[in-house]
């Protein structure tokens, strides 16, 4: 595995890596465009200019079209497409999921892939949808358990092969699935069956559902979220470890006249502007995009660009341990997003293990962030401050602090830290004013935590004015609470 995933940089669960293929090596996370062997939108040869390093494609209907299958025997996969980079090849389990049945064997899809050439290949895998009985799931998990082993038995040498994650819409049979396909070393784990769950808006789902299958994994295998072309969604994917996603999106919206930016969806009847400044929109007005007679191909152009826009955003986030920000800026575009930032924070103790220790500098976006790893990580470390003697904590400097044996800082959503430690990571976070409810929340029960820690101090508390919560009642019965404008100490 270490051989074929090299991680270079780290923040939260996500990561820049490297993938080594036969045809190349693939810097992740990074979008697979969706070659459609039948139609092409825009030509394979022209997939990276817009920032594309690897393709996927579906080897089951090049294998059931005549003309195509035999070109692709003779030619192999990368001369019937024209693309000299990394190809994926699905198997037929996207056909299997809509259709209930496809006309090959599991032996056979990957035995053609095997012969054309695929740099990824994908075994036919059962791909479960949401929300079936737990019995089918359990069934169907066998099923594709039983076929991945026989795949990995006949698949060897350079070509990686694709160990599916299955299991529905529960996460133990996710955890179940990913810590088998472990023992058996694939070389990139999809996700599969999530399409559903991101159609409807389930992100919070989802989230649970990468979360149970990344756990079952080993931290550095590689991974594939099947089906997720949106790039909305994509910062809080890797966030929690996705490296790979494949985008069939740039092509159906623009045929649907769908315009894509990371914060959403436009209809390009109805846009008077183009909030965008990529090649296509610097070059057309939104009227004349509309008229244009190759609008199609245009949109769908856009639409690749506003998708690599942001994969480059989210690795640079990564490089600056930003990653979280950028997270929680994106799912604030949609209610159902916000919904599964909620539900990444309840994932932040697994979270936290993967979080780098420093990194650059905090920033407090909204209630969601007084749940983030970092702080997590602060609360479970208070037993390291030892406090002796009569200790102040306040917020900012005061007069009289001077006669106090240490000083310490109260920042919400931390909480109280020796003011020595001020301008170190995480504490020199950038934060609002006047903290919310939650960030006051975990501050001050923090803060209790840590004179509880401490029985042999003695605590005073200057308190803002602005600071309204029930657990200042709990700290008075500790330690001395003043507010700041009844000061009169120097």
């Amino acid at each position: 595995m270490s051989s074929i995933f090299e991680i270079l940089d780290k923040d939260a669960g996500g990561r820049i890596g490297k993938l080594k293929t036969p045809h190349g090596i693939v810097e992740t996370p990074t979008v697979m465009p969706v070659i459609n062997p039948n139609i092409q939108l825009i030509p394979p040869e022209e997939m990276r200019s817009f920032g594309a390093e690897i393709l996927i494609t579906n080897s089951y209907i090049i294998y059931r079209k005549e003309e195509l299958r035999n070109v692709a025997l003779e030619k192999g996969l990368h001369g019937l497409l024209g693309f000299d980079g990394p190809i994926m090849t699905d198997s037929g389990s996207f056909q299997l999921s809509i259709y209930g049945s496809v006309e090959v064997t599991n032996e056979e899809i990957l035995g053609f892939q095997q012969k054309i050439g695929s740099d990824i290949i994908v075994p036919l895998d059962i791909p479960t949808p949401p929300d079936v009985p737990r019995r089918r799931a359990e069934e169907e998990l066998a099923i594709t358990a039983e076929r991945l082993e026989a795949a990995r038995k006949l698949i060897q040498g350079e070509q990686l092969l694709a160990g599916p994650v299955q299991g529905s819409t529960y996460p133990d049979l996710r955890e179940k699935a990913a810590s088998h396909l472990k023992e058996l070393d694939f070389g990139v784990y999809p996700l599969g069956a999530v399409v559903p769950l991101m159609e409807t808006y389930r992100y919070a789902e989802l989230v649970d559902v990468i979360a149970a299958s990344k756990k079952g994994l080993s931290p550095v295998a590689p991974v594939h979220l099947f089906g997720a072309g949106h790039p909305m969604m994509f910062a809080l994917a890797v966030a929690l470890g996705c490296d790979l996603f494949d985008s069939a999106a740039y092509a159906l919206y623009a045929k649907d006249g769908r315009y894509i930016t990371a914060n959403g969806t436009y209809h390009l009847d109805k846009l008077n502007y183009l909030p965008c400044s990529c090649p296509i929109c610097s070059k057309y007005t939104a009227e004349e995009l509309k008229k244009a007679k190759n609008s199609q191909e245009l949109l769908g152009k856009h639409n690749l660009y506003a998708t690599f826009e942001e994969i480059r955003l989210i690795k640079q986030s990564i490089k600056e341990g930003k990653l979280l920000e950028l997270v929680e800026k994106r799912c604030r575009a949609h209610p159902k997003l916000l919904d599964g930032l909620k539900r990444l924070y309840t994932h932040s103790t697994w979270l936290e293990k993967f979080d780098p220790a420093s990194k650059g500098t905090f920033f407090y976006c909204g209630p969601e962030s007084a749940s983030r790893p970092e702080v997590l990580r602060f609360g479970k470390r208070l037993e390291r401050f030892s406090i002796e003697g009569p200790a102040l904590i306040r917020t900012r400097p005061v007069k009289g602090e001077k006669e106090y044996s240490q000083i310490l800082i109260f920042k919400p959503p931390f909480g109280a830290y020796p003011v020595e430690m001020e301008e170190v990571y995480p504490f020199s976070a950038e934060v609002p004013k006047i903290p919310d409810y939650e960030a006051l929340s975990t501050a001050l029960s923090n803060t209790l935590k840590l004179i509880d820690l401490n029985p042999e101090a003695k605590f005073t508390f200057i308190c803002e004015p602005e600071f309204d919560h029930p657990l200042l009642e709990k700290i008075r019965k500790r330690a001395e609470l003043v507010y700041r404008d009844e000061w009169k100490k120097g």
